[in-house]
Protein backbone atom coordinates (compact mmCIF):
# COMPACT_ATOMS: atom_id res chain seq x y z
CA UNK A 1 0.00 0.00 0.00
CA UNK A 2 1.03 3.36 -0.84
CA UNK A 3 -0.36 7.19 -0.78
CA UNK A 4 -1.30 6.64 -4.36
CA UNK A 5 -4.32 4.69 -3.56
CA UNK A 6 -6.24 7.41 -2.09
CA UNK A 7 -8.47 9.64 -3.50
CA UNK A 8 -8.96 13.30 -2.27
CA UNK A 9 -11.40 16.51 -2.85
CA UNK A 10 -9.79 19.50 -4.42
CA UNK A 11 -10.88 22.69 -2.79
CA UNK A 12 -13.29 22.57 -5.80
CA UNK A 13 -15.16 20.16 -5.36
CA UNK A 14 -13.02 17.83 -7.63
CA UNK A 15 -12.11 14.15 -7.07
CA UNK A 16 -8.39 13.58 -7.30
CA UNK A 17 -6.24 10.46 -7.25
CA UNK A 18 -2.86 11.07 -5.57
CA UNK A 19 -1.73 8.43 -7.89
CA UNK A 20 -1.32 11.53 -9.94
CA UNK A 21 1.70 12.49 -8.03
CA UNK A 22 3.57 9.50 -8.92
CA UNK A 23 7.13 9.46 -8.73
CA UNK A 24 7.49 12.90 -6.84
CA UNK A 25 8.61 13.40 -3.29
CA UNK A 26 5.66 14.49 -1.55
CA UNK A 27 5.33 16.81 1.85
CA UNK A 28 1.55 16.36 3.09
CA UNK A 29 0.91 19.13 5.45
CA UNK A 30 -2.89 19.81 7.58
CA UNK A 31 -3.00 23.40 7.64
CA UNK A 32 -4.95 25.81 9.38
CA UNK A 33 -4.86 29.82 8.54
CA UNK A 34 -5.75 31.40 11.97
CA UNK A 35 -3.12 29.32 13.34
CA UNK A 36 0.09 30.73 15.04
CA UNK A 37 2.31 28.14 12.72
CA UNK A 38 0.65 29.77 9.73
CA UNK A 39 3.98 31.55 8.63
CA UNK A 40 5.01 28.16 7.65
CA UNK A 41 3.02 28.49 4.35
CA UNK A 42 5.32 31.29 3.29
CA UNK A 43 8.50 28.40 3.95
CA UNK A 44 6.39 25.44 2.34
CA UNK A 45 6.25 27.55 -0.81
CA UNK A 46 9.59 28.52 -1.21
CA UNK A 47 10.10 25.01 -0.73
CA UNK A 48 7.49 24.34 -3.25
CA UNK A 49 9.43 26.85 -5.76
CA UNK A 50 12.59 25.42 -5.00
CA UNK A 51 12.37 22.16 -6.01
CA UNK A 52 9.02 21.75 -7.96
CA UNK A 53 11.40 21.74 -11.27
CA UNK A 54 12.85 18.14 -9.17
CA UNK A 55 10.07 16.58 -9.03
CA UNK A 56 8.69 17.99 -5.19
CA UNK A 57 5.13 18.71 -4.44
CA UNK A 58 3.71 19.87 -1.37
CA UNK A 59 0.51 19.04 -0.37
CA UNK A 60 -2.16 21.15 1.89
CA UNK A 61 -4.88 19.82 3.92
CA UNK A 62 -7.04 22.62 5.67
CA UNK A 63 -8.48 21.37 8.83
CA UNK A 64 -11.00 22.76 11.62
CA UNK A 65 -10.48 20.44 14.68
CA UNK A 66 -7.65 22.64 16.51
CA UNK A 67 -9.55 25.06 18.19
CA UNK A 68 -11.59 26.33 15.08
CA UNK A 69 -8.06 27.56 13.40
CA UNK A 70 -9.56 26.93 9.64
CA UNK A 71 -13.29 28.68 9.67
CA UNK A 72 -12.75 29.61 6.11
CA UNK A 73 -15.10 27.80 3.26
CA UNK A 74 -12.53 26.23 0.86
CA UNK A 75 -12.54 28.92 -2.52
CA UNK A 76 -11.93 31.14 0.72
CA UNK A 77 -8.93 29.01 2.20
CA UNK A 78 -7.10 29.20 -1.24
CA UNK A 79 -8.06 32.98 -1.92
CA UNK A 80 -6.74 33.67 1.18
CA UNK A 81 -3.23 31.90 1.50
CA UNK A 82 -2.51 33.45 -2.02
CA UNK A 83 -2.88 36.90 -1.03
CA UNK A 84 -1.43 36.78 1.95
CA UNK A 85 1.17 33.91 1.81
CA UNK A 86 2.27 33.83 -1.87
CA UNK A 87 0.73 30.01 -1.55
CA UNK A 88 0.29 28.43 -5.27
CA UNK A 89 1.29 24.64 -3.96
CA UNK A 90 -2.40 22.71 -4.19
CA UNK A 91 -4.64 23.24 -1.64
CA UNK A 92 -7.44 20.66 -0.69
CA UNK A 93 -10.93 20.61 0.65
CA UNK A 94 -10.76 20.86 4.62
CA UNK A 95 -10.65 17.19 5.98
CA UNK A 96 -10.48 15.75 9.36
CA UNK A 97 -6.91 14.59 10.10
CA UNK A 98 -7.98 12.72 13.67
CA UNK A 99 -10.64 10.34 15.23
CA UNK A 100 -13.38 8.73 13.57
CA UNK A 101 -14.34 10.58 10.71
CA UNK A 102 -10.27 11.33 9.64
CA UNK A 103 -9.67 10.76 6.19
CA UNK A 104 -8.11 7.46 5.15
CA UNK A 105 -5.22 9.09 3.84
CA UNK A 106 -4.35 10.65 7.22
CA UNK A 107 -5.02 7.12 8.79
CA UNK A 108 -2.65 5.86 6.40
CA UNK A 109 -0.03 8.51 7.47
CA UNK A 110 -0.34 8.39 10.92
CA UNK A 111 -0.02 4.43 11.15
CA UNK A 112 3.08 4.54 9.17
CA UNK A 113 4.61 6.73 11.11
CA UNK A 114 3.86 7.59 15.04
CA UNK A 115 3.97 10.72 16.54
CA UNK A 116 5.38 11.44 20.18
CA UNK A 117 3.34 9.03 22.25
CA UNK A 118 0.20 8.60 20.28
CA UNK A 119 -0.48 8.01 16.84
CA UNK A 120 -2.92 10.58 16.11
CA UNK A 121 -2.46 14.43 14.47
CA UNK A 122 -1.71 16.34 17.70
CA UNK A 123 -2.26 19.78 15.52
CA UNK A 124 -2.03 22.01 12.68
CA UNK A 125 1.07 21.56 10.44
CA UNK A 126 2.04 18.17 11.15
CA UNK A 127 4.40 17.32 8.44
CA UNK A 128 4.40 13.87 6.29
CA UNK A 129 7.69 13.14 4.36
CA UNK A 130 6.58 10.35 1.15
CA UNK A 131 9.19 9.10 -0.73
CA UNK A 132 8.79 8.94 -4.99
CA UNK A 133 7.72 5.36 -4.08
CA UNK A 134 4.86 6.64 -1.95
CA UNK A 135 6.35 5.50 1.53
CA UNK A 136 6.11 7.67 4.46
CA UNK A 137 9.49 8.17 5.37
CA UNK A 138 8.86 10.62 8.21
CA UNK A 139 6.75 12.76 10.45
CA UNK A 140 7.67 16.17 11.90
CA UNK A 141 5.73 18.01 14.35
CA UNK A 142 3.82 20.99 14.11
CA UNK A 143 6.95 23.18 15.31
CA UNK A 144 9.47 21.69 13.04
CA UNK A 145 9.76 24.83 10.41
CA UNK A 146 10.04 24.01 6.51
CA UNK A 147 13.20 24.73 6.60
CA UNK A 148 14.45 22.59 8.89
CA UNK A 149 13.01 19.63 6.23
CA UNK A 150 14.70 20.63 3.32
CA UNK A 151 17.75 18.53 3.83
CA UNK A 152 15.88 15.37 3.86
CA UNK A 153 13.66 16.83 0.52
CA UNK A 154 17.17 16.97 -1.04
CA UNK A 155 17.96 13.85 0.16
CA UNK A 156 14.93 11.96 -1.00
CA UNK A 157 14.95 14.00 -4.53
CA UNK A 158 19.13 12.60 -5.10
CA UNK A 159 18.36 9.06 -4.54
Amino acid sequence: MSVYQFSVMTNRGDIRSLSEYKGKVLLIVNTATECGFAPQFKGLQTLYERYREQGFEVLGFPCNQFLRQEPRANDEIANYCELRFGVTFPLFAKIDVKGPNAHPLFRYLTARKRGFLTRDVKWNFTKFLVDRDGEVIRRYAPATTPEKIERDIQRLLNM
